[in-house]
């Protein structure tokens, strides 16, 4: 009886050789893919800005003419493309154009290329050639085009909202220049880089330290990819949580409470807001037909805070103005804390029409201590579960 060959193992040395390199070939692709795919969507946005300016400046009253082909553009894109073409979009897609014109393109292509590190040799004057041609016409060639805006569209957004064109210019060049992510371009603006360099004595070791990212600045391609402007883009859904526990929480949160009864409806899950230019996102909405009115759900991991009832407060009042219906009674906020050990709950009920009403929805809600307790059984599952997975592997090592 012929003994069955051992499958070879590879040697450890070639094999860790060859891991890293697929690894830094995958990493690379990912992070190729998401700056093309925020290119691209930045020369969309330019190229609908263009065609909004155009079609504005055929009409006698400019201001009125515009408001309205915003709202009807918004209504007909929102209905054949879903999410991401609101009135305040088109209206910032137009900013992007003026901002952005087409003299102001040409004249900074050639730098903007060489930040982005693309070599000024044939290639690189031939992708010079294919923008300026790109630009005299209302091309569909948005590949070629989308050298021109090497950020990402988020970045674009909060340079709009640099007022001072020299400022704004100033932010643009050193994000290209020093290869600042979306974070460390805000956190930038928010400190006033801009004018700490015009009174600075010591500019050049102010723009050195600039260069450097702290931690929390950079970005995984990942985290790129779930940045809401290009889950619109592509309208993807963005349900995702930033942990597994986290995601396992909800996902049992939204079961049990439709398993209390029939008077929960499932509205949505990580459903996200946006607020000038900030984007918040909420866990869960129900709507409960008893009481005739959405049921606003945040879950906390860590420990509850002062500022997380501020952010419920911010959610209700959202959702009275863009999401109640006629007849509905005022939205109610569950905020749900996970920490170990600390695990409760507690319903945001100021703010509604009256006592009675506020009174009933108490009466009629699950309890808090049910809520909690529910919430801290799952909880502990869910790691006894996680411990006993990992052990299992550690065993089969």
């Amino acid at each position: 009886m012929t003994k069955s060959a051992t499958p070879a193992t590879p040697d450890q040395t070639n094999y860790a050789a060859v891991h890293t390199d697929i690894v830094a070939l995958l990493e690379a692709a990912r992070r190729a893919a998401a700056r093309s795919v925020n290119a691209l969507m930045a020369t969309s946005y330019w190229e609908i800005g263009r065609r909004i300016v155009e079609f504005e400046q055929g009409g006698k009253d400019r201001a009125e003419y515009g408001q309205a082909l915003l709202k009807r553009l918004s209504a007909d894109l929102s209905g054949r493309f879903g999410r991401g073409f609101s009135e305040r979009n088109l209206e910032q897609m137009r900013l992007f154009y003026l901002a952005w014109p087409p003299e102001h393109i040409s004249q900074t292509a050639s730098a903007k290329l060489a930040a982005a590190r693309i070599s000024q040799t044939a290639s690189g004057e031939l992708a010079l050639s294919t923008i300026s041609e790109s630009l005299t016409r209302k091309s569909f060639d948005l590949s070629a085009l989308a050298q021109a805006f090497p950020l990402p569209w988020s970045a674009y957004v909060r340079l709009l909202s640099v007022r001072n064109e020299a400022a704004r210019q100033f932010y643009e060049t050193e994000a290209l220049r020093c290869g600042w992510s979306v974070r460390q371009l805000d956190r930038q603006i928010n400190s006033q880089f801009y004018e700490r360099i015009a009174l600075s004595r010591n500019k050049a070791a102010l723009l050195k330290k600039a260069e450097r990212a702290e931690p929390h600045d950079l970005m995984t391609p990942e985290e790129a990819i779930k940045d809401p402007f290009v889950l619109e883009f592509l309208n993807l859904k963005d349900e995702y949580s930033e942990s597994d526990l986290e995601d396992a929480l909800i996902q049992h949160l939204a079961d049990f409470l439709l398993e209390l009864g029939d008077d929960f409806a499932f509205v949505g899950r990580q459903r996200r807001l946006r607020l000038d230019d900030s984007w918040f996102r909420i866990d869960l909405l129900f709507f409960h037909r008893r009481l005739k009115c959405l049921l606003v759900i945040d879950l906390k991991v860590g420990k509850f805070s002062h500022a997380d009832a501020g952010q419920m407060h911010l959610y209700l009042n959202y959702a009275r103005e863009h999401w109640m219906q006629p007849g509905e009674n005022p939205p109610v906020g569950l905020i749900l804390c996970a920490e170990k050990g600390a695990a409760e709950a507690h319903y945001a009920l100021e703010g509604l029409a009256n006592k009675v009403l506020a009174a009933e929805y108490q009466t009629v809600l699950p309890d808090e201590k049910l809520l909690a307790e529910e919430l801290e059984k799952t909880r502990r599952e869910l790691e006894t579960r996680r411990i006993g997975r990992g052990d299992a592997t550690e065993g089969e090592a």
